[in-house]
């Protein structure tokens, strides 16, 4: 007890700490973290903090890994951003040690591929040569270690988060980064409630530059010669709360609210101060025997100054359908009905669970 009375006391002071420092910080550091997983997810607007259940779960809530149907699950999800010019995978692995505790790993990655590197395209002798152009990437990745436990409460799980992060930017910068999450669910008869304190003690990033490469077109330029710094991602509090209806037996229908809470001052959110910003989803889901889902989900509520100094209003509609049969999970999301959203993307997520096979314990005669 004590020990967990130190750790608790331990991530307090980190995230008080980071909510101080916050002011002085960059804003969306490791924003791609922030996009999401899962076509579950995504089709309900990504309120799916409390009700998470699959492998997914490593990403949206650790703590739910006690409940996954199987003793061994893994999955994967693919998306593009931008008419295809941005690729957004996940890939991730969970296992059940027993019926309390559970642990998993996966990874995210982010990237632009092929994209032409100029800056040798004129020679020594001012001529233009084409075959001087190559071509680099700028990608972001993050590598997780899930544990997720029950406590003796009957409902109650906590788990977390260790995170590496990568970022590489060809071969001119890269960064590597330290995170932890924290995260909490409880079950409730129909109740769910979950929360995540991502980045909790602070996410850093150590940024080192190739100044060689590109040195001298900056200053012929006038362009900035960026220097090796760190980069600081401060805490974000996600909390979760949903009630399953259950209509004569296989008929379920599942809301979910969820709020996202920023501590690095004012940002574009429904809900924002200076010094945290509040951002609330919503999701859907409609469920017939376990075996087939429909989702919609509103997020992205923002309050956006058009050309004439106006400001409107501005939200993201999202639609999805799963399905779940013999361990087999397809989920599919449109995140962009209406055409109300810089995101437009088709998301696809793909997992599959089984039970390892106990070794017979009776020797054959």
């Amino acid at each position: 007890m004590k020990t967990t009375a130190k750790l608790a006391l331990f991530v307090l002071l980190a995230t008080a700490v980071n909510f101080l420092y916050a002011q002085k910080v960059a804003k969306y550091s490791n924003e791609f973290l922030s996009i999401g997983v899962g076509a579950r997810a995504l089709g309900m607007g990504t309120s799916v903090v409390s009700s998470t259940n699959d492998i997914s779960a490593t990403y949206w809530n650790p703590a739910s890994l006690t409940i996954l149907d199987k003793q061994i699950e893994i999955g994967a999800m693919h998306s593009e951003y931008f008419a295809g010019i941005s690729k957004y995978d996940y890939v991730g692995a969970g296992y059940k040690i027993d019926d309390q505790s559970a642990v998993a790993i996966s990874m995210v990655r982010f990237g632009v591929d092929d994209i032409p590197n100029t800056l040798r395209l004129i020679d020594a002798n001012g001529n233009i040569n084409y075959d001087n152009i190559t071509s680099f990437s700028i990608a972001d990745y993050a590598f997780m270690a899930s544990y997720s436990h029950k406590l003796p409460v009957d409902g109650l799980s906590v788990g977390g988060n260790v995170k590496m992060i990568y970022r590489n930017v060809g071969e001119f910068a890269h960064a590597v980064g330290f995170g932890l999450d924290f995260a909490a669910r409880y079950d409730y008869k129909a109740w769910r409630f979950g929360a995540v304190l991502r980045d909790g003690i602070g996410t850093f990033n150590a940024w080192n530059y190739n100044r060689e490469l590109f040195e001298d077109v900056f200053a012929e330029t006038g362009n900035e010669i960026p220097v090796n710094g760190m980069e600081v991602t401060v805490p974000r509090l996600m909390l979760g709360a949903g009630y399953l209806f259950t209509i004569k037996e296989k008929f379920t229908i599942y809301p979910e609210i969820d709020l996202a809470t920023t501590f690095d001052g004012k940002r574009s959110a429904l809900i924002r101060t200076k010094a945290f910003s509040i951002d609330p989803t919503f999701g859907l889901e409609l469920g017939y025997g376990d075996l087939v889902f429909l989702r919609c989900g509103f997020n992205n509520f923002q309050t956006v100054p058009d050309y004439n100094g106006k400001n409107t209003f501005s939200w993201q509609p999202n639609l999805g359908i799963g399905v779940k049969f013999y361990g087999v999970r397809i989920d599919y999301a449109f995140t962009d009905v209406g055409n109300q959203s810089i995101l437009y993307s088709h998301v696809f997520s793909l997992s599959y669970g089984f039970n390892l096979k106990k070794k017979d314990s009776h020797s054959r005669l």
